[in-house]
C-alpha cells in the first residue's frame, strides 16, 4: 500500500473519530479540540463529503448546530461546545470567517449529495449570515474588514482591515449565492483593477498582502509577509487571476514554503524585534520562529496547495506534493504535549494518564515544525484529514471540486 493510500484510509479513520452526536469535532481524541468549530467542520466537509454518504449526517449536524446558535444580527459562531474542562466556552463568536464557511458548507453539502434540503431549511440563516458579512464593510467598497485575530489565526499574527484570507472566502460565498456582481467587485478591488487604494495584490511581491487598511498620503497600513492559506484560497476560489495564481505558486516554490512538507503557514517567520512583532505573541507557541502559526507547517493548508496545483493544471506537481503531504500526515507524534488541563480530562473521562498519553501519539497532526517537519500540536485533526481527502480527490479527478 502506498503512502497516499495509507493516508487516505487513515484520514477517513480520523474523521470517523471526530464524528460526534452534535457534529464534526476539530479533533478526534479526548482532551483535544472537543467542540464544533465553523471553519474546522466546514473545511473538513470539503473532503469528508467525497467519501460516499458516510459523513452526510454528521456534516448536516454541524450545519444545524451552527445555525441554531446564530447570533441575533446573523453572525455564525466561531465555536459551539466546551472543548476542554478549563474553558467553559459553550458558544463563542469573535470571528469573521465562520460566517463565510457556514455559507460555503451549506452549498458543499447540497452539491456533494445533490440534496438542497438544507439550503431550503436554513435559507433564513444563510441570508442573515450574508447580511451580517456585508455589514463588515465600513468603507462601502465591497470588502470584508476585520479586527485583529478575528479569523482562524486567532493568536498570531496581528492583522486587521481587509485580509486576503477572509475576502477569498467571502468571494467564494458570494459566488455560491449567485451574488455575481458583488463577487466581481470583490475580485476587481482585491486585484487592483478598481479602487487601487484598497487592493491587496502587490505586483513586485507577486502575491497578496496578508492585510491592508487605510492610506495616509503615501503610507499605507499593511504588512508584506506571505499568508499561505489566504493566497491559496484566492487561487482555489478563483479570486486570483491565472497570472496572479501562477505568480503565487512560483513564490511558494522559490521560497520553499512547501518544504519540508506543504505548507509553512506564513513566510518569513516573525521575530521579536521585527516591526510586525506584538508583545502578546509571547503568550502562544508562535513566539518561536518555525513553530505553530509562525511559519510552522500546517497540513490543512497543504491540502489547499495540492488542490491549487490541480487548479492550475500542474498535475504532476500535484501528485508529488500529495505524496509529500501523505508523509507529513502519517507521522505519529513522538512526544505529544500534555498540558495541565489534560489531568482534568483524565479525571473527568476516567482515562488513566498514561493511557491518555499513549492515545495522543497519533497521526494527522495540527502542525509540524517548519524546519524539522516533526509533528506538534493536537493529533487526529479533522481538517488535516479533510483537506487531504479533498486534495486526493482533486488529483484523482484532475479538477478542483466545488469551487
Amino acid at each position: 500500500m502506498t503512502n497516499i493510500d495509507q493516508a487516505h484510509q487513515k484520514a477517513i479513520d480520523v474523521i470517523r473519530a471526530c464524528s460526534k452526536p452534535t457534529g464534526l469535532y476539530a479533533s478526534g481524541l479526548p482532551g483535544g479540540y472537543e467542540a464544533v468549530w465553523a471553519r474546522d467542520s466546514m473545511t473538513t466537509a470539503l473532503g469528508a463529503s467525497l467519501v460516499g454518504t458516510e459523513f452526510k449526517s454528521v456534516i448536516a449536524k454541524s450545519i444545524a448546530l451552527l445555525a441554531k446558535n446564530q447570533g441575533p444580527m446573523g453572525q455564525i459562531p466561531n465555536c459551539v461546545g466546551s472543548y476542554n474542562t478549563d474553558r467553559q466556552s459553550d458558544v463563542t463568536f469573535n470571528s469573521v470567517d465562520s460566517s463565510c464557511w457556514f455559507i460555503i458548507g451549506n452549498f458543499v453539502y447540497a452539491r456533494a449529495y445533490k440534496d438542497n434540503s438544507l439550503l431550503k431549511k436554513y435559507a433564513r440563516e444563510i441570508s442573515k449570515a450574508l447580511w451580517w458579512l456585508r455589514a463588515q464593510d465600513p468603507d462601502n467598497v465591497g470588502l470584508l474588514a476585520q479586527q485583529p485575530t478575528n479569523d482562524w489565526e486567532d493568536a498570531f499574527p496581528h492583522k486587521y482591515g481587509y485580509t486576503i484570507h477572509c475576502n477569498a472566502l467571502f468571494y467564494a460565498a458570494l459566488k455560491f449565492l449567485g451574488e455575481d456582481e458583488l463577487a466581481e467587485t470583490v475580485k476587481k478591488t482585491v486585484n487592483g483593477e478598481i479602487r487601487p487604494y484598497s487592493s491587496l495584490y502587490d505586483k513586485k511581491l507577486g502575491y497578496y498582502y496578508p492585510w491592508g487598511w487605510k492610506n495616509h498620503d503615501n503610507i499605507r497600513e499593511h504588512e508584506e509577509w506571505f499568508d499561505t492559506a489566504g493566497n491559496l484560497l484566492a487561487i482555489l476560489t478563483g479570486l486570483a487571476t491565472p497570472a496572479i495564481a501562477k505568480s503565487i505558486l512560483k513564490y511558494i516554490e522559490k521560497e520553499k514554503i512547501n518544504r519540508p512538507y506543504p505548507c509553512k503557514i506564513i513566510w518569513p517567520p516573525i521575530k521579536k524585534g521585527d516591526p510586525e512583532w506584538h508583545d502578546y505573541f509571547e503568550n502562544c507557541d508562535a513566539r518561536e520562529p518555525l513553530s505553530y502559526l509562525n511559519a510552522g507547517v500546517w497540513p490543512f493548508a497543504g491540502g489547499f496547495y495540492v488542490a491549487a496545483l490541480v487548479k492550475m493544471k500542474e498535475f504532476k506537481k500535484a501528485e508529488r506534493e500529495l505524496e509529500n503531504l501523505a508523509k507529513a500526515n502519517l507521522q505519529a507524534i513522538e512526544s505529544p504535549g500534555f498540558p495541565q488541563y489534560m489531568l482534568e480530562v483524565s479525571r473527568h473521562k476516567h482515562i488513566p494518564v498514561e493511557e491518555l498519553k499513549k492515545m495522543r501519539k497519533k497521526e494527522f497532526n495540527e502542525w509540524l515544525h517548519g524546519a524539522s517537519g516533526k509533528p506538534k500540536g493536537e493529533p487526529y485533526q479533522a481538517w488535516s484529514a479533510g483537506t487531504f481527502l479533498y486534495a486526493y480527490e482533486c488529483v484523482k479527478r484532475k479538477k478542483v471540486l466545488y469551487f
